[in-house]
């Protein structure tokens, strides 16, 4: 019973960190204040790249070097995403591509795997906000992107030089950062990273599709919902499966009531800016949790200025198709394992020595 409640209240690593959360609201917090008064979608922008940038905490060693590469690599992926939103073969393509770096990134480790799925969701962000039609340039959305996190790198900065420490520290030899990514790499069989790598492929490639093909109207639902269920781990089960998979659509479910029972941007955001600060203090170590708290933010925080939560039908409609479309490529998966080693001879029985 001990070891149970240690883990239950251990998922996250180490104290509170309310330095990096302060950080994280105050990120967010000017963008989306400013967007509400002003109403121009591209401070929405701002708000999801300082949320972002603000994953990693300054205070680490490598916290300023991960806030830069997060906000780098998270405007690439939201320009992409609004470059494939209106073209159906680099859609197809592109969304292919995130899903086979995320199985891959995913070997390396969970903070890795961590990278790829905020990358994901930036490019899930992309390809539905330009389908809305507030803004037109992936350009000027990955510069806004940018920009968001470089207000949370100043202020990132002024936490480190508060406490003392260096402005930029010392980045370690990239010969030591491979050999540990090279030991990660070479825990997981190499037959069973292949099936996830064609698993996320596949129904990472089918959801881009489906939404640029039907014109979804906030696409995202299906992406991310898709998404939250690649991470899933069904190991061999199909009950187990099928019950995270309900787990992950009741949590939509539930938000798209929140929404719609709000209906309100002041109270969206009243609601979201305490979430991202509890959130960011209390950042989950482990991979599955990290999804989710991740997930929930990124929807909370690309839907605080909507005013459409009058239509909820869409957004439940997108979550269904998104389940539909991930859980059956993982019962293919599931179904391609089980052949697999049906096939394989079965090992020699080892003989007792006389």
């Amino acid at each position: 019973m001990r070891t149970s409640l240690r883990e239950i209240f251990s998922w996250h690593a180490g104290p509170p960190a309310w330095g990096a959360a302060l950080v994280a609201g105050l990120g967010c917090g000017l963008p989306l204040l400013l967007g509400l008064f002003s109403a121009h979608p591209g401070f929405l922008w701002a708000s999801v790249g300082a949320f972002q940038a603000a994953q990693a905490n300054p205070m680490h060693r490598l916290g300023m070097l991960r806030m830069l590469m997060l906000c780098m690599l998270g405007a690439l992926s939201a320009g992409l995403g609004f470059w494939v939103a209106d073209q159906h073969v680099y859609s197809l393509f592109v969304f292919a591509a995130y899903g086979f770096l995320l199985a891959w990134l995913q070997r390396f480790g969970s903070e890795a795997g961590k990278l790829g799925v905020g990358l994901a969701i930036c490019l899930c962000l992309g390809q539905a906000q330009q389908s809305l039609g507030a803004m037109n340039s992936p350009y000027a959305a990955a510069m806004l992107f940018i920009l968001g996190g470089l207000w949370v790198m100043l202020l990132a900065f002024f936490l480190r030089g508060f406490h003392g420490l260096r402005m930029w520290p010392h980045i370690p030899r990239l010969r030591s950062l491979f050999k540990v990514l090279r030991q990660h790499a070479k825990r997981m069989p190499q037959h069973k990273w292949r099936l996830h790598a064609l698993g996320c492929t596949l129904a990472f490639a089918l959801s881009g599709l489906v939404v640029n093909l039907a014109n979804l109207h906030r696409g995202y639902w299906l992406t991310i919902t898709v998404l939250s269920t690649l991470q899933l781990e069904f190991k061999g089960s199909l009950v187990r499966a099928v019950q995270s998979t309900l787990a992950g659509l009741s949590a939509a479910g539930l938000l798209i009531l929140l929404g719609h029972s709000l209906q309100n941007p002041v109270m969206m955001i009243s609601l979201v800016l305490p979430l991202i600060v509890l959130s960011r203090a209390l950042q989950a170590n482990h991979y599955g949790l990290f999804v989710a708290q991740t997930t929930i933010c990124f929807v909370l925080l690309a839907e605080s200025l909507s005013h459409d939560w009058h239509l909820p039908a869409i957004r439940l409609f997108n979550s269904l198709l998104g389940v539909a479309i991930g859980l059956t490529v993982a019962l293919f998966i599931y179904g391609l394992a089980r052949r697999i080693e049906q096939r394989q001879p079965p090992m020699p029985a080892p003989q007792n020595e006389q």
